[in-house]
């Protein structure tokens, strides 16, 4: 795999998403061996913990990717990022989302899929897709508000701008 690593302390599997130069942008290629590196754990570990490389967790969708897709290419994309967040969501094995910077969008939305989200001080959480017109794509609208409540998710989204 390229974008991402997976290494295995005894029975704890940690993948860490290796893009640093694009703040491990959630570009198709990265998420697809996410895919492929969630479905090999499930019969491996015990525990998964996911983090990024260098200052961000997951900045998002990579933006250079986004302006190219079709509509039909949006819908898929959206799939499988759906698909993704969900598999890590149901898996039989506890999840942790280990947030060294950045999460924003699908970032946020892959922390906010994970069972728990373990923060540093420099951790900034956001889903600024709707400063462009979006929204989030891949599960984000039914999670937050799952999290945090329905009224601190108007909240959150209302500081966003």
């Amino acid at each position: 795999m390229e974008r991402i690593k997976l290494e295995y302390l005894d029975r704890i599997a940690v993948i860490i998403l290796n893009k640093p130069e694009k703040l491990n942008a959630l570009d198709t290629k990265t998420r697809v061996e996410l895919k492929q590196a969630i479905e090999e754990v499930e019969d491996k570990a015990r525990a998964l913990i996911i983090t990024g490389s260098g200052k961000a967790f997951a900045a998002g969708a990579d933006i250079n990717e986004l302006i190219k897709r079709s509509p039909l290419d949006s819908i898929e994309a959206a799939k499988l990022g759906s698909e993704l967040f969900t598999k890590i969501e149901e898996l039989d094995v506890p999840s942790i989302a280990a947030i060294n910077g950045y999460a924003l969008g699908g970032g946020c939305e892959l922390a906010m899929a994970c069972d728990i989200r373990i923060a540093s001080k420099k951790a900034k959480f956001g889903q600024p897709e709707i400063n462009i017109g979006i929204i989030p794509g891949a599960g984000g609208t039914q999670r937050l508000p799952r999290l945090v409540g329905l009224g601190m998710a108007k909240n959150l989204c209302s500081l966003v701008r």
